[in-house]
């Protein structure tokens, strides 16, 4: 594994060297999309991105959790998280990814 972090600013680097937008103009359409998407999940709807995955917004009821340190029970309040699933598609190719990273080991 490389440890390097995909950042917005590589994104729009990425952009910029495969499109040809100046790198402001490139640095503003990553924005542009990230901010839509996260519109999007604010209403509820959720995204799907082809080849990529589907972000989703659930909502988790109350229940009972347990402190780990001194092992008492704490309620924990009622909350919407952030989900992501990845497509078929994407996890065939990591798949084969590190298959093929094993391999030549």
């Amino acid at each position: 594994m490389s440890g390097k972090t995909l950042t917005r600013a590589d994104l729009a680097e990425a952009v910029f060297q495969k499109v040809g937008l100046p790198r402001n103009e490139s640095a503003e359409i990553v924005e542009l999309v990230l901010r839509e998407i996260v519109a999007s999940l604010e209403r509820g709807d959720p995204v799907k991105l082809s080849s990529f995955g589907s972000f989703g917004i659930r909502d988790k009821g109350e229940r009972i959790g347990r402190n780990p340190k001194t092992g008492q029970e704490v309620p924990i309040t009622p909350r919407r998280v952030l989900v992501f699933r990845a497509s078929n598609i994407m996890k065939q190719r990591i798949n084969e990814m590190l298959s093929r990273r094993k391999a030549a080991e």
